[in-house]
């Protein structure tokens, strides 16, 4: 999902293009009549940081008896997650594994079917003596997706929104109308995504919490990748997740809601009231996540991945141990001021440094790329020493920010006129069940636990119900590779608003094996559901792969008239820093 320049004002539950022009429209028409709504005082915090000696815990234990057992030097160890039942199923096992803390960082997390198997798994954690910390950017927490803060509520439960906006929640047209006055600092937003239990296995990535993130959307689903890791490496990412949650930018829940909607929030409905604790002397201190008919019923996670869910033994699953590090933004980076606030070097700026170094080739997946002068600069220097580049990000059609792509259009014809190689993701339904590589998304059920090679035992997706294959594909991954050795993954987009506005984290890999591995999955998207761009006569000629089974096309593929003259309009007018 994109951040707001490129969305003002798209419902939060759902992927951002949907009529986000009509949403701008009324809120600068409703704007005259808003008045300037203020953040209350962020006083009375308390500071906390992960626990020290994670060696000490179960999850701990476990990272140190891989390690012996591969008997190698390097202290972190990474799995790449190559689709969605992978991606679920190994927070589920981080959930159920973990006896100490659980610390989750997100851009979004939407109240559907998906997220609410994760949240009743920390539910329960927290009833089992867990601590919980979730520190989630505020921009999409509106809407129906504002009962995710139910969990606020909770004892051992603890949530803080990053770089708050005033106003209603009630839906994104209110939310932008009453921020209009402060229209810089609602462009900032915290867009790291980190999963960390027991300071001592994490993951991070691209990945948002929603159906639309797991393949079981029936309107968008996002083509994503992140990483599991373990050991030094993780007590990296806790240290930037304390730096955040400590920061003055994160406001306890509690301090951003008024009476009404904490009633609101803390409502239970009539089946949750029956439920008891275990073994406890009243209620269960229940949160559904939202009122909808098709959201599951609250069930252990345990349950839910029983029931034709995947499931992953960490004890089991591959992984490659290899030297790494953590490129992270500092919380100053999204803090009031302009866009030149000292924050220190930014993950950009570490990512375009690794890949000047590069001799060979360079593979970019990025699915908002609006590079920029000086991301231009360095794309020219690697050709004119001959190292290849290729570039994989969203068509028009699949993409669901179109503001962004109007700015990447700026920059088609010089990217090809130096010798990139840009491929444009395919959006048509029958693109999706290849590309996320999930049951519930309509793939393939034959599939074996040795030909995945994982240790998983695969099922549907959660909400598998859904038809996956009616929906759209959307690039969503955000990943470097660079010859054949270095893999970075991460949150970030090779674009000027990850560079300067958001806040980003990525994970640097030495590794040749892993980072073969990260490649092919990219490799097959290319092969199967993207366009490779060419210029013919002066003209843009989009090429389908050899037996892909879809045509090529003169004009951009599978894009309505509505979303090309938007594009057109807008090209020669929004800065390259909004998009």
């Amino acid at each position: 999902m994109r951040t707001p320049a490129a969305s003002p004002a798209a419902p939060a539950s759902h992927p951002s293009s949907r009529g986000w022009w009509r949403w701008l429209a009324a809120a600068v028409l409703l704007s005259w009549a808003s008045g300037c709504a203020s953040l209350p005082a962020n006083i009375n915090r308390t500071n906390t940081t992960a626990f020290a000696q994670p060696d000490q815990t179960p999850l701990g234990q476990l990272v140190l008896a891989r390690r012996a057992q591969a008997a190698v030097k390097s202290d972190s160890a990474f799995h790449v997650m190559e689709n969605v039942d992978i991606a679920l199923a190994s927070r589920i096992a981080l959930i159920e594994r973990a006896t100490r803390s659980l610390d989750l960082q997100y851009y979004a997390i939407h109240a559907d079917a998906s997220t609410e198997v994760l949240l009743q798994g920390i539910r329960d954690a927290a009833r089992r003596g867990v601590r919980v910390r979730i520190l989630l950017d505020d921009f999409n927490s509106v809407g129906e997706d504002a009962q995710v803060l139910r969990l606020a509520f909770l004892p051992n439960v603890e949530m803080r929104l990053f770089n708050p906006v005033p106003g209603s929640r009630d839906n994104m047209v209110g939310r932008i109308v009453t921020s209009l006055h402060d229209f810089g600092r609602m462009q900032k937003r915290m867009h790291n995504k980190m999963f960390i239990a027991d300071n001592a296995w994490g993951i991070t990535g691209g990945r948002n919490l929603g159906d639309a993130y797991f393949g079981t959307s029936d309107k968008q689903n996002f083509v994503d990748l992140d990483v599991l890791a373990a050991g030094r490496i993780v007590r990296d990412m806790s240290a930037s997740f304390d730096r955040f949650w400590n920061d003055e930018l994160a406001y306890p829940v509690q301090t951003l809601l008024d009476e009404k909607e904490l009633a609101a929030l803390r409502k239970p409905d009539a089946a949750a009231s029956a439920a008891q604790v275990p073994g406890g002397p009243g209620p269960a201190p229940t949160l559904p996540v939202t009122a909808s008919p098709t959201v599951l019923p609250a069930v252990s996670v345990a349950a839910a991945a029983n029931a034709d869910r995947p499931a992953l033994d960490l004890r089991s699953v591959p992984l490659y141990w290899a030297p790494a590090t953590l490129l992270v933004d500092q919380p100053g980076k999204v803090g009031p001021g302009d866009d030149e606030v000292d924050a220190g070097e930014t993950v950009i700026d570490g990512l375009l440094s690794l890949m000047q170094a590069a001799q060979r080739d360079v593979l970019i997946v990025s699915p908002y790329f609006v590079p920029g002068e000086q991301m231009m600069g360095v794309y020219r220097q690697l050709r004119q020493r001959n190292v290849r580049i290729r570039v994989l990000t969203n068509s028009l059609a699949s993409n669901d920010a179109p503001a962004a792509h109007a700015g990447y259009a700026r920059y088609r014809d010089a990217l090809l006129k130096m010798g990139v190689e840009v491929y444009e993701m395919r959006s048509d339904p029958a693109a999706v069940a290849n590309l996320i590589g999930s049951h519930g998304g309509g793939s393939s059920s034959g599939r074996s636990e040795k030909e995945v090679g994982t240790g998983i035992g695969i099922g549907s997706a959660a909400g598998g119900s859904k038809s996956g294959t009616q929906s759209r594909a959307s690039l969503h991954s955000k990943a470097v590779f660079i010859d054949g050795r270095l893999a970075v993954i991460g949150s970030m987009n090779l674009d000027l608003r990850s560079k300067l506005k958001n806040s980003e984290v990525g994970l640097v890999i030495r590794s040749a094996p892993l980072t073969q591995q990260a490649t092919a999955v990219i490799e097959r998207q290319l092969a199967t559901g993207a366009y490779r761009l060419e210029q013919r006569n002066g003209h843009y000629h989009w090429v389908a792969p050899k037996g892909a089974g879809f045509p090529d096309s003169d004009e951009e593929p599978g894009a309505s008239t509505r979303l090309k003259v938007f594009v057109k309009l807008l090209g020669p007018f929004a800065p390259d820093a909004m998009l």
